[in-house]
């Protein structure tokens, strides 16, 4: 993402700094922690929609800084509580703080994190941003709950699919683009509409997600782990759909109670790549993408809009 680095590059070296302070802590424990999580962070992908929307409704400032924390500091606290729902050892290819710090204190780490991030907006007054990314987090813990929820019968078609991954991963991604714009510009109409660009790429992420349960490539995790843990992604639901009685009763039998034998996922995988899963999973994302970037070419072209085109291209092309 060379252009992304040399458009908000600098932005970027300034928030982590400024992410580094908003975590620390007296506490001789809770930084050690706070320290732990930064120096193993991700690839920043959040805080980077935050800038590049700002810039492109108007200009960084100081409260698309604060922005970008807040959008951080809750992803970060949602993976924590994440691992501990998931009983995840690891995150990142290296252990999950609950693997070394048991689940008390992941629990708690996570509220840490949640309690800065409101702290930080509350006391500059950013209350149309906390207001976005709290909207954010509680369609987050529906979006989850629905999924679990529907895991149990594997009764989810195309449209409940659609608003577990709207509600579970766009939801974030919608809230930094809006919550960066706002910083800009203070107009709702322009946060909105970045809405909906962050929401589009989020849905299109997520599928591109899927997908990678059913490749042949070397991700960083093995395919089959969603049919492992029962989730029903987009390219099975397709499969379900176009199945015959007796073929849709065989795969679900093999999701239900066949789920851990390497054999039977393996065969499901066949016939989700026979059934046109695959294709038409591609085929929904790209569209995805293609509504995001009609959004985003309503603006004109600077630096910092095709920025955002290639972080765009980054999210569907990515290898892992």
């Amino acid at each position: 993402m060379e252009l992304v680095n040399k458009v908000i590059g600098d932005e970027l070296a300034l928030f982590e700094k400024k992410f580094s302070e908003s975590v620390k802590s007296s506490n001789h424990l809770l930084d050690r922690i706070m320290r732990f999580i930064i120096k193993r962070k991700g690839k920043q992908m959040r805080p980077m929609f935050v800038f590049l929307s700002a810039k492109i409704a108007n200009e960084i400032n100081d409260a698309t800084y604060r922005a970008a924390s807040l959008i951080e500091l809750l992803h970060t606290a949602t993976l924590v509580h994440d691992d501990v729902v998931d009983n995840s050892m690891m995150r990142r290819n290296f252990f999950s703080i609950n693997a070394l710090w048991k689940n008390k204190i992941a629990v708690l780490v996570g509220d840490y994190l949640l309690s800065k991030g409101l702290l930080l907006s509350v006391d500059n007054g950013d209350y149309k941003i906390l207001q976005i990314t709290s909207r954010a987090v509680k369609e987050m813990s529906e979006g989850e709950l629905l999924q679990m929820e529907k895991a149990r019968k594997l009764d989810i078609d195309e449209s409940v699919y659609f608003e577990i991954i709207r509600a579970k991963t766009a939801s974030l991604l919608s809230a930094a683009c809006a919550a960066g714009a706002l910083s800009a510009t203070g107009n709702d109409a322009v946060a909105d509409q970045f809405r909906s660009f962050g929401e589009k790429v989020g849905i299109a992420f997520q599928i591109k997600d899927d997908l990678f349960d059913y490749g042949e490539d070397n991700i960083g995790k093995p395919t089959g782990i969603d049919i492992k843990e029962k989730k029903m992604t987009l390219p099975l639901i397709y499969t379900l759909m176009h199945a015959d009685k007796a073929l849709k009763r065989k795969i679900i039998y093999i999701v239900k109670n066949n789920s851990t034998d390497r054999n039977k996922v393996n065969e499901v995988i066949g016939y989700v790549k026979e059934s046109g899963g695959i294709d038409y999973s591609i085929e929904r994302m790209l569209q995805y993408k293609k509504e995001a970037l009609a959004i985003l070419h309503t603006y004109p072209e600077t630096p910092a809009r095709n920025a955002m085109e290639e972080l765009v291209n980054y999210v569907i092309d990515r290898k892992y």
